[in-house]
C-alpha cells in the first residue's frame, strides 16, 4: 500500500512555473540563469509558506542542469537533475540556522565551502532561517559571504529581514516574496482537488484561503484537514464547522440589527457567538474587518480590494448598499477602540456589549447630541411604529432661593391669594434653546412624539381647539404616578418625580418643590414631554408646572450622610465617646 503524502509535500513546486503567486520573481530568476548573470549571494525574504525554500531549491537545481528547456526550466534528465530528484546531490547543501546558530557552525560552513562541486558547475548552500544566527556567527560569516570561491552560491532565506545585520544585507541580492493572494490560492486548491478526485465548493476553498492568511503551505494543510473530515466532499458548511470559523451570516445579522437599532437582537447574537466558543477579541476584530469589507464593497471603484469570489463580492455589495459611508466609518472606529481597550478592560464582555449598543445607536438622529441619555422621558407609544427623536430643552439656569421656573402657557390670571410669591421665568425661546447645550446623561437616546414643537406645546397650526377639561388634585396625582409607572427604565427621572409631587397653585398652574439642583435638572430636562403627557392624560392644554428649588429649612431627603451624622452627634453627645472607643469612621 502506497504511503500517504500530505499535499504540502506532494504538490511542492518543482519548477518555476509551478510556483504559486510569485510570477515576477521567478521570471527574474529565470532570466538571470539564461543570461548567466548569477550573483554569489541571494537573500529570499517573505512570510511563511510563500515559497522561499522551494524557489531556492528550484534555482539551485536549474543552474546545475546540463540541458535546460527553452523556457528556462530544468530538464530532469541529466545526471545533476536525477541526483537532485533522488535527494543524493552533493552539490546542493541545505542548512538550518535555527538549530545551528553559533560561531562553530560558521567554521564548519567555511570548511565545506572549500570543497568543489562534483559533476556540476556550482555548489549551492541554502541557509534557512538565517536571521536566527548570533551576531558573532554573522560576523564570522561576513568574509566568506563577501568573497566565496567562484563555484559557490549562497541562498539565504528568512521571514524576518529586519533582524539581519546591514553588513549581511549589503552583500546579497534581495528578493522579497509576496503574500499569496486569495484568488491564486483558490485556483491552486481547485487544481489539487481535481488531481485528488475531491469535490470542493469555491466558497469553501475561499474560506480555506482566507484562513491561511497568505501562506500556501498553510492552505494545503487546512485543505487536507477539511477533506479528511468531510470524506472528500469539501462544502462551505463542513469547512466552517470543521475550522470553527465565524460565518459571514453572523456579521450580516449583526449589521441588520445595527441598521434597525435592535439592541436585544445584537446582544443575543453576541451571546450565540460566545456560546460557540469564539474569543470576544477575535469577534470584535472580525466585525471590524467585516465593516472594512463593506466599505470597499460599497463602491465599484474599490470593490477590487475585496479579496473574495465574484459571488461573495456581489453579496457583500448588496449589504453595503444598505449602509451609509458615515455609518461604516464610525462603526470601524468603534470596533477599533474596543480592540485597543480590550486588554485593559476588567469586564471584557461588558466592553463588547457596550460597543454593540453604540453601534445600534449610530443611525439614531440624536446620536452624538449632548441631550441623549437617561433621565429624558419617552412618551407612551400608542402603536409599534417608530417615533422620531427630538431634543429636549436644556435645564433651566440656576435660580435664586425659592425661585420657581415656570413651563407651559403664560398664566392668564394673577396668582391667587395665599400663593407663594415667585418670579415667573418663561420657557426659553426656540432660537435660544437651539444655542443651549443640554446635559449629557448616560443611557440610550429617548424618543418623543413628532407632533410637538420645540416649546413642548401641542402644535396649534392645525386650528384644533385647546382642551380644557376640569380635573381634581387626585386625578393629577394619579396621572403623575401613571407616568412614573409607564417609564420604568428612566431611573433618574422617575426617582426625581417620586421626590417631587406637584401642588396646585391655581386652576391649571402647579408648583413642584424639589430638594436639590439634581432633581430640578432631571425634571427640567424632560419638561416638554412631561407636560405633553400630563395634558394628554388630563385632557387639558392649559396645565403648566413651576419647579421650585427649596433652599429654606433642610429636610431629611436634602441632607447628605455627613450632615445627618453631624446632627445626630449634636443631639446625642455619647456618640462621640462611642466612636472614639471603637475607632469608627464614616465611610
Amino acid at each position: 500500500m502506497e504511503n500517504y503524502i500530505v499535499s504540502a509535500r506532494k504538490y511542492r513546486p518543482a519548477t518555476f512555473s509551478s510556483v504559486v503567486g510569485q510570477k515576477a520573481l521567478t521570471t527574474t530568476l529565470k532570466n538571470s540563469i539564461s543570461k548567466d548573470r548569477l550573483a554569489h549571494a541571494y537573500l529570499f525574504c517573505g512570510s511563511r509558506g510563500v515559497g522561499k525554500t522551494s524557489c531556492a531549491r528550484i534555482f539551485a537545481k536549474t543552474i546545475n542542469c546540463e540541458h535546460r528547456t527553452p523556457d528556462g526550466e530544468a530538464c530532469n534528465e541529466c545526471v545533476s537533475c536525477r541526483e537532485f530528484n533522488k535527494g543524493n546531490s552533493l552539490n546542493i547543501v541545505e542548512l538550518d540556522a535555527a538549530s545551528n546558530n553559533g560561531v562553530d557552525y560558521m567554521r564548519e560552513l567555511t570548511e565545506q565551502v572549500q570543497v568543489p562541486p562534483v559533476n556540476a558547475r556550482y555548489r549551492v548552500f541554502i541557509v534557512d532561517e538565517v536571521h536566527m544566527l548570533s551576531t558573532q556567527a554573522f560576523n564570522a560569516f561576513l568574509k566568506t559571504l563577501e568573497e566565496p570561491p567562484h563555484y559557490v552560491i549562497f541562498i539565504l532565506a528568512t521571514t524576518e529581514k529586519h533582524k539581519i545585520i546591514p553588513t549581511i544585507l549589503s552583500r546579497c541580492q534581495i528578493y522579497d516574496f509576496n503574500r499569496i493572494t486569495i484568488q491564486d490560492m483558490v485556483e491552486h486548491l481547485q487544481y489539487i482537488a481535481g488531481e485528488e478526485g475531491i469535490s470542493a465548493e469555491p466558497a469553501a476553498l475561499n474560506v480555506i484561503a482566507r484562513k491561511a492568511d497568505g501562506a500556501m503551505r498553510d492552505a494545503l494543510s487546512i485543505f487536507d484537514q477539511v477533506a479528511a473530515s468531510s470524506m472528500g466532499n469539501v462544502t462551505y458548511r463542513s469547512t466552517v464547522d470543521n475550522l470553527n470559523i465565524l460565518d459571514y451570516e453572523y456579521y450580516d445579522r449583526l449589521v441588520e440589527a445595527f441598521l434597525t437599532a435592535d439592541v436585544p437582537a445584537a446582544l443575543l447574537i453576541y451571546k450565540e457567538i460566545r456560546d460557540k466558543g469564539f474569543d470576544s477579541q477575535f469577534f470584535i476584530n472580525g466585525l471590524a474587518a467585516h465593516f472594512r469589507d463593506l466599505m470597499v464593497a460599497s463602491s465599484p471603484s474599490t470593490i477590487v480590494l475585496l479579496e473574495a469570489s465574484d459571488e461573495a463580492r456581489t453579496a457583500m455589495a448588496s449589504v453595503a448598499a444598505k449602509c451609509t459611508p458615515a455609518f461604516l466609518y464610525k462603526a470601524m472606529d468603534l470596533c477599533n477602540d474596543a480592540d485597543l481597550n480590550y486588554r485593559m478592560a476588567s469586564n471584557k464582555q461588558l466592553l463588547v456589549e457596550l460597543t454593540l449598543i453604540k453601534l445600534c445607536q449610530l443611525l439614531s438622529p440624536s446620536h452624538g447630541e449632548s441631550g441623549a441619555g437617561e433621565g429624558r422621558l419617552r412618551p407612551i407609544a400608542k402603536d409599534s411604529a417608530p417615533q422620531s427623536v427630538v431634543q429636549a430643552p436644556s435645564p433651566a439656569p440656576k435660580q435664586a432661593a425659592a425661585t420657581p421656573v415656570a413651563y407651559g402657557p403664560a398664566p392668564v390670571k394673577a396668582p391667587v391669594a395665599g400663593a407663594p410669591k415667585a418670579d415667573y421665568v418663561p420657557a426659553p425661546k426656540t432660537a435660544d434653546r437651539q444655542r443651549t447645550t443640554t446635559l449629557r446623561t448616560p443611557g440610550l437616546s429617548l424618543k418623543s412624539s413628532a407632533n410637538r414643537n420645540d416649546g413642548g406645546e401641542e402644535s396649534m397650526t392645525d386650528n384644533k381647539p385647546r382642551r380644557s377639561s376640569a380635573f381634581t388634585d387626585e386625578q393629577l396625582k394619579a396621572a403623575w404616578g401613571a407616568i412614573i409607572e409607564a417609564h420604568p427604565k428612566e431611573h433618574l427621572l422617575i426617582n426625581a418625580m417620586r421626590l417631587a409631587v406637584p401642588v396646585r397653585v391655581e386652576a391649571t398652574r402647579f408648583g413642584v418643590t424639589v430638594e436639590s439642583e439634581a432633581i430640578r435638572d432631571a425634571i427640567a430636562q424632560s419638561i416638554d414631554v412631561l407636560l405633553s403627557e400630563l395634558r394628554t392624560r388630563l385632557d387639558n392644554d392649559y396645565i403648566n408646572l413651576e419647579i421650585v428649588l427649596n433652599k429654606g429649612k433642610a429636610t431629611v431627603t436634602s441632607l447628605t450622610d455627613s450632615e445627618v451624622f453631624a446632627v445626630m452627634k449634636q443631639h446625642h453627645p455619647y456618640l462621640n465617646t462611642l466612636i472614639e472607643d471603637l475607632h469608627l469612621t464614616l465611610q
